[in-house]
């Protein structure tokens, strides 16, 4: 049985990154802490710092540790949280060796400040076109993640994507996400073209995580269809959806839509500081149900891949497992086309 180091379709994705296997653990605010792209790391994978909403000088201390250790990692900063812009300038600053722009689009000019420090941009991409302008803007790499992701989303499904961006942009890495779980998945995904994966819930279920005892075991639980994507409830107030599992929290996001709009509608607040609040709603409540296990009105973000993960395992035998069986699969089909 061959080793999967010696499949060509993994060198890509190895060689962009600077890592053992071109497996990235999404950044999850809250949960993707030093520590954890540590771990990521330490077993071959990349392990991506979640920006979120801290405070500039926390996600500096953060960056700094990782450097320290010379370790190979990223920092994930999303686009449309109030500390953005402080985040932007922390890692052109320090330098980091790749930054991942999420949440929604960023600007020429952020992906520019970005590479002008020195880091490779990585961007998401959610149709064709999008992909485009990322490209023109840039981004040395892409990723794409279908609704099936936890967190925030886009409306369009993996499969879809694959089709749309992954076969029309052979040029440039691309790296898929959205209901991945499992090693003969990676494996085909590698086949179709991809450069790489990034996966999150299957990593907020480790052992290094340091999510709640209560949070990982409402995960454990789970079923696919329980995470669900949160509506928007009117154009005026775009907000963009969140996958998560359905709890009191997620009602509860409802009513504050509905308080929003209804103080849109009186012009008591504008449209940017609605869309603020409700960004700190879900960073508080995500924050609840991740550090506190308030698994009732926090936030469980959350893949549809939910249902495909039952264990708590180390991240080293998560990406083990992984590992081992998209080399099972990948020597499966070999011998099929022989």
């Amino acid at each position: 049985m061959k080793s999967l180091k010696e499949f060509k379709y993994w060198i890509r994705g190895r060689e962009f990154l600077g890592v053992e296997y071109p497996i990235i653990c999404g950044a999850m605010t809250w949960i993707s802490d030093s520590k954890l792209v540590k771990a990521v790391s330490d077993a071959g994978g990349l392990g991506v710092l979640a920006g979120g909403n801290m405070p500039g000088e926390f996600l500096a201390q953060e960056i700094k540790t990782l450097k320290d250790q010379k370790i190979n990692y990223a920092v994930n900063l999303i686009t449309i949280a109030p500390n953005y812009r402080e985040h932007l300038k922390v890692v052109s600053r320090l330098e980091v060796p790749m930054v991942f722009f999420a949440g929604s689009f960023p600007r020429k000019e952020e992906v520019k400040a970005a590479k002008d420090s020195g880091a490779r941009a990585i961007c998401f991409a959610s149709t064709d076109s999008i992909a485009g302008r990322m490209i023109d803007y840039g981004a040395d790499a892409l990723v794409l993640e279908g609704s099936e992701a936890g967190g925030h989303i886009g409306h369009v499904s993996t499969m879809v994507l694959i089709q749309q961006v992954l076969f029309a942009f052979p040029g440039i890495p691309i790296f898929v996400a959205g209901g991945i779980a499992t090693g003969k998945m990676i494996a085909h995904l590698f086949l179709m073209g991809a450069a790489g994966v990034q996966m999150g819930t299957i990593f907020a279920m480790a052992e290094e995580s340091p999510a709640h005892p209560n949070f990982k075991e409402r995960f454990k639980k789970a079923r696919a269809r329980e995470a669900f994507a949160t509506p928007q409830y009117d154009s005026t107030l775009p907000v963009v959806a969140v996958r998560a599992l359905k709890n009191k929290g997620t009602d509860e996001f409802g009513k504050l839509q509905l308080t929003l709009l209804e103080k849109l509608g009186k012009n008591e607040i504008s449209r940017v500081d609605a869309q603020y609040k409700v960004e700190e709603y879900w960073s508080g409540a995500l924050r609840r149900a991740v550090q506190d296990g308030d698994i009732e009105y926090g936030s469980l973000m959350a893949g549809q891949s939910v249902g495909l993960v039952n264990e708590i395992k180390s991240v080293k035998q998560i990406i083990h497992d992984l590992v081992a069986d998209a080399e099972k699969e990948f020597n499966y089909v070999q011998e099929l086309t022989i």
